[in-house]
């Protein structure tokens, strides 16, 4: 079996496996990641194949939807074997996917792959913008999580456990997260991207604090 068909394959049992999600994490942003992750390639001396690969199984051992809590990669794992791709392949791989996840605002990045590096990009930049805005919003509904409590602010959080049994306000997790992803790009081409994407969020922010607080509101159009 060659290359693009191992492709293929992935790319349609990923789309059985995540076709009913609802929490932000469906088909369709495994789609996008895969396709800008093969874009941002084309202007980097990477393997494609791994990054393909990386991308499209990038979230199939996610900590947030399994039962162990981490992102120990077995069904990636299985997934590859079934293939009987050389080793190293296969270690790239799952080496991408253990290191793909934010994990706390004062936790250490620990891609060490330009491939990594690649397929991270592409899904930190879905994370962001307006699909951002709307994928953080559906995981926060999947989550039961309020949409924004004051008295609750916001916490960097500097440990993975800390930031994994937070449960705090989705509005929180822009400043938790998402605010930071700009300055934690790793290539060129992500970091154009993200600094338009960044600007959606923050006129968001803006805007969402102001009809808060009822400061949209012409004061003497009220009755």
């Amino acid at each position: 079996m060659d290359k693009n068909d191992i492709i293929q394959k992935t790319a349609g049992y990923i789309q059985r496996e995540f076709s009913d999600d609802s929490s932000g994490h469906d088909w369709w942003h495994i789609y996008r990641v895969w396709k800008n992750a093969l874009a941002i390639c084309k202007h980097e001396k990477a393997d494609e194949f791994i990054v393909q690969l990386a991308a499209l199984l990038h979230d199939l051992d996610d900590w947030k939807f399994n039962d162990h809590g981490d992102e120990t990669p077995l069904r990636a794992t299985a997934w590859l074997d079934s293939f009987d791709l050389d080793p190293s392949i296969t270690d790239a791989v799952c080496r991408i996917i253990t290191r793909i996840s934010f994990k706390g605002a004062g936790v250490k990045n620990k891609m060490d792959s330009l491939e990594g590096f690649i397929v991270q990009d592409a899904d930190r930049l879905d994370a962001i913008g307006a699909i951002g805005i709307g994928r953080a919003f559906a995981y926060g509904g999947y989550k039961n999580r309020t949409m924004y409590d004051p008295d609750s602010p916001p916490q960097m959080h500097d440990s993975f456990e800390e930031y994994k049994n937070s449960k705090s306000a989705t509005i929180n997790h822009f400043y938790e997260k998402l605010l930071l992803l700009k300055d934690m790009m790793n290539t060129p081409a992500a970091k154009r991207i993200a600094e338009q994407r960044h600007e959606v969020m923050v006129e968001f922010l803006d805007q969402f604090m102001r009809e808060w607080e009822g400061k949209d509101i012409d004061r003497g159009a009220v009755p």
